[in-house]
């Protein structure tokens, strides 16, 4: 019967085993510290149906009537982080409803600058993603108040009869600084069932 002595180069399928998950493991928490590091935090619904980055030193507050969920920079007050589920039309997909571009102008129109609300947007950018068996349309807004004029980031993806909006946004001010973060937050959003 063999035996392994340290030092004596003999290595058995267990060995190799413990040793891959052990790898396995130190990568996981050295992913997780690098999404830390990056100044990210998780945040996963209750139900457990989606999950998204959200900046460090953010904090979640509540409002009545308005998006499921918001997140607020402490610091720079007007940044914002929210998400809306809308109830469409479960026989509906994403692509149904238009291209990244048609849905971008629709969400424009009716959601960011509706007529009368004294705002005017731009739709900069629009563009689609696949992951997994969803679509997802991310789009770039510029969109102008009275008194300032900002930017956000969202990305829409329908599943089981629920559109989901997700946006992040920011005073024009700040946007060079934040632009890569909010991309980052941004495209996190993922649908876990």
């Amino acid at each position: 019967m063999a035996r392994n002595r340290k030092g004596s180069g003999i290595s058995t399928p267990l060995t190799r085993l413990v040793a891959l998950l052990l790898a396995g493991v130190l990568t996981g928490m050295l992913t997780a510290c690098s999404a830390s590091a990056a100044g990210l935090n998780s945040f996963q619904s209750p139900d457990g149906r989606y999950a998204f980055l959200y900046p460090t030193g953010w904090s979640r507050v509540q409002v009545s009537g308005g998006p499921q969920v918001v997140f607020h920079d402490l610091i720079n007050s007007d940044e914002t982080l929210s998400l809306v589920i809308s109830e469409v039309n479960p026989t509906n997909d994403l692509e149904k409803l238009g291209s990244a571009v048609a849905v971008g102008e629709q969400l424009r129109r009716t959601v960011i600058a509706p007529e009368g609300s004294g705002r005017a947007a731009e739709l900069v950018e629009a563009a689609e993603r696949q992951e997994g068996p969803r679509t997802f349309y991310d789009l770039e807004y510029a969109v102008h108040l009275e008194d300032r004029d900002r930017h956000e980031l969202a990305t829409v993806v329908l599943d089981r009869g629920r559109l989901y909006t997700f946006a992040a946004s920011t005073n024009e001010n700040r946007w060079a600084k934040v632009r890569d973060m909010f991309h980052t937050v941004v495209t996190s959003f993922t649908l876990l069932v």
